[in-house]
């Protein structure tokens, strides 16, 4: 039970927990995992190496890493994120067997920030749980990564333990090579491997090669060698039953003392004194992992605390207004009474008029309105073989807000700054019962920033504009558009969910057997 097995989400390669750790047994999986300690302090075993986690500090336990964690004498919150390696591999080759070290000297470096503020932003999305977050959360993962590729691979040897050295940050050449000696030496270590066969893999002499290994992790080959099958006899070692003699062989040591030997070296202890020391500390069904999750607000909160340009875009952000509304098609029709402040009159507005561009597509449509309120519109066409044949949604994110400024008599320049510091969510819930079969829905997004670059563009002196930014501009007022089918059995429901001055028009149509 050493080995644990990680286990997705369906469309969501990444897990994350944050909770106040207690203990959590020893083990290992296959995907690389990042530990991000936002309260507290948190001890860590990695192999031979224990440390101490403080608030702040990023650690990565790279692909098939024996760990634990534990508690020290204060309660800590701390995230894990775990990604899963078979599905980020087809993006990134040599990620498999990759060794990423973010122990710096330097807690403030600009490359540990920034890796800080893309946790924080994976976390928030994963906690609002927005439309479409899960693309947010893997487009997170992917920065993560490149981030950790550009910066993390570079490691040298320094009091028993390894640190990133900084010096050789930027040298791709020698990093996607060191890779790839590392990954062979992974892979093969278990039999009689030389530097000879290395360097003839990597084209080398003998004696570069050796520099090289030297020069980038601090050991000598026959060092590293020796680190990775000790390393990597810990599972057996723990995992196993078996004897010392076919660890020994079976971790690729021609003689049971030189195990013996480079295991004090780096265990500080016989193999031996090891498995009796924490053979009862390994996960198992018997020995659980104990945590306590943390609530959304507290992960906010302490988030907040760690990295507060997070929350700089956001500071007038409020929760999402959830907007449900009904429609029974069965019902008889009620008299419509006119409703003011609606959507219509938002756009009565010269101000408002660079953001009316999903409001004139549904009236190009020249429909006729069954419902509407302050947010949103439902029309369906005048001539139709049934009542139930087709509909038109628009959704605007229409507040009281909204209103202010559309009566406020701004002008365009005004009005833009007021819609950029406008970062409401709304969440808007249609219901229309009486209706079965399958239809086609087509959605046309306009988020909040192709509104603003309607006002911009409306505001930009077209002369002084190169053709490429008039194409580019245009292009980003251009909305995201899907579609999909759905089935309806007595109810269809379509979810809308808008951040800041947002819109979004959706139709609707049967589809015929």
């Amino acid at each position: 039970m050493l080995k644990e097995k990680n286990f997705y989400k369906e469309g969501l390669p990444v897990n994350v927990i944050t909770a106040n750790i207690i203990e959590y047994p020893i083990h290992f999986h296959d995907d690389i995992e990042v530990v991000y300690v936002l309260e507290g302090t948190l001890g860590l075993k990695n192999g031979y190496y224990s440390y101490v986690l403080n608030k702040g500090d990023v650690f990565i336990l790279n692909d098939r890493e024996v760990h634990s964690f534990y508690h020290t004498d204060q309660p800590n919150m701390v995230m894990m994120l775990q990604m899963d390696i078979t599905f980020f591999s087809k993006y990134y080759g040599n990620l498999k067997n990759s060794f990423f070290v973010t122990d710096m000297k330097d807690e403030d470096d600009e490359n540990l920030e920034a890796l800080r503020g893309i946790l924080g932003r994976i976390m928030l999305d994963i906690l609002d749980k927005g439309y479409g977050y899960e693309y947010k959360v893997i487009e997170g993962t992917h920065n993560l990564l490149a981030n950790l590729l550009a910066n993390f691979q570079y490691f040298t040897m320094e009091n028993g333990k390894f640190v990133n050295e900084a010096k050789n940050i930027g040298n791709k050449v020698l990093a996607g090579r060191l890779n790839r000696i590392t990954d062979y030496m992974y892979e093969n270590y278990s039999r009689r491997l030389t530097l000879n066969e290395i360097a003839e893999q990597e084209h080398l002499s003998i004696y570069y090669l050796s520099h090289v290994i030297k020069e980038a992790t601090g050991l000598s080959f026959q060092e590293l060698l020796s680190f990775i099958r000790v390393e990597e006899s810990e599972k057996l070692l723990l995992g196993t039953n078996k004897k010392i003699g076919v660890i020994s062989e079976e971790s690729g040591f021609s003689a049971i003392r030189y195990y013996i030997k480079y295991f004090i070296k780096w265990f500080g202890m016989h193999p031996l004194e090891y498995r009796e020391k924490y053979t009862g500390n390994v996960s198992s069904r018997e020995i659980h992992a104990q945590y306590a999750l943390s609530k959304p607000d507290e992960i906010k909160k302490a988030l907040k605390n760690q990295t507060k340009e997070l929350f700089e875009t956001d500071s007038q952000e409020r929760g999402s207004v959830l907007t449900i509304v009904s429609l029974d098609l069965d019902l008889p029709k009620k008299v419509k009474r006119p409703i003011e402040n609606a959507i219509t009159d938002l756009f009565d507005k010269p101000c408002m008029l660079p953001a009316a561009f999903a409001y004139k597509m549904l009236t190009a449509l020249n429909e006729h309105s069954i419902a509407e309120d302050e947010n949103y519109i439902i029309s369906r066409p005048h001539k139709s073989n049934s009542d139930k044949e087709s509909f038109s949604i628009l959704f605007y994110n229409n507040t009281q807000r909204i209103k202010d400024v559309a009566e406020g008599n701004l002008t365009l320049e005004e009005t833009l700054g007021e819609l950029e510091k406008y970062n409401d969510r709304a969440e808007i819930l249609i219901k229309i019962s009486g209706i079965s079969g399958e239809y086609k829905m087509s959605r046309y997004k306009f988020s909040k920033d192709n509104i603003l670059m309607s006002y911009r563009v409306k505001l930009g002196n077209s002369h002084s504009v190169s053709k490429r930014e008039k194409l580019s501009n245009r292009w980003a007022m251009t909305p995201t558009v899907s579609f999909t089918t759905v089935t309806a059995v007595d109810t269809l429901s379509i979810q809308s969910h808008l951040t800041g001055f947002g819109a979004e028009l959706i139709l609707i149509d049967h589809i015929r057997d």
